[in-house]
């Protein structure tokens, strides 16, 4: 849910892994930004798929701000608690 691109990736140049094959090439997906109003703030990420399952979890204290993408596994972002939300197409304040 949560990719940072590495040096490697960024530049193009080839990655293997164990066994000699390339890793997935990164995913571009659009990102959001979420910012803490109060402590205890979850940001969970919901895979793709049949079975929608969460793959991830991050707890955010107040004041704190995560950046997250969707990617191939992740399909949804669930956000739990008192925060902003800052996509493409706008803000957002959750009701809790």
């Amino acid at each position: 849910m949560y990719r940072c691109m590495r040096a490697a990736e960024a530049t193009g140049r080839s990655n293997r892994r164990e066994g000699g094959t390339d890793m997935e090439q990164p995913t571009h997906g659009d990102y959001i930004v979420v910012k803490a109003k109060d402590q205890g703030v979850q940001v969970i990420g919901l895979t793709r798929g049949t079975d929608t399952k969460f793959h991830h979890t991050e707890k955010l204290d107040k004041g704190e701000i995560l950046i997250a993408q969707f990617t191939d596994h992740t399909s949804a972002i669930k956000i739990r608690g008192k925060a902003t939300v800052l996509t493409k197409y706008g803000s957002l304040d959750t009701d809790e």
